[in-house]
């Protein structure tokens, strides 16, 4: 076997259509375009939405609201959320220790919020902090680090 007579398997291609080759093709005349309409002109793209004239589904629906490009989001975490790791006997909890324990992926900004309730006293390292939470860690004896 040599590159000089390698072959496609038998039924595996076939030529393609020869479009605008006159009548006798069989493909001729309109070039199976059919007759008149955008679709059978030259130069003819269809265009992203269009609906054929009709208005498109993108300017028939209302707009409302606004995006703020510049939100920050972050990954909440709870106090109960805390209380559960001290419990564990984690004192100090830093972004590498809610990742740990399965609290937030990497890679996030973390708030800490004050739903629940926390007694241990705990070091508590995070990106943002409610002041709910913040008085709530330092009353329990706890230090707040934002970073």
């Amino acid at each position: 076997m040599k590159l000089n007579n390698l072959k496609p398997a038998v039924g595996s291609t076939h030529s393609s259509r020869r479009i605008g080759r006159g009548p006798g093709s069989g493909l001729g005349g309109t070039s199976t375009r059919g007759h008149k309409g955008a679709k059978a002109r030259s130069g003819y793209s269809r265009k992203i939405g269009f609906e054929g004239g009709q208005m498109p589904l993108q300017r028939r629906l209302p707009k409302f609201g606004f995006k703020n490009i510049n939100r920050v989001e972050y990954q909440a975490v709870n106090l109960s959320t805390l209380q559960a790791l001290a419990d564990k006997g984690i004192t100090t909890i830093g972004l590498a220790e809610l990742k740990e324990n399965r609290v937030i992926k990497g890679g996030e900004l973390v708030k800490i919020l004050a739903n629940g309730t926390l007694t241990a006293k705990v070091d508590v390292t995070a990106n943002a902090f409610s002041a709910a939470a913040e008085v709530a860690i330092q009353n329990a004896g706890g230090t707040v680090t934002k970073l």
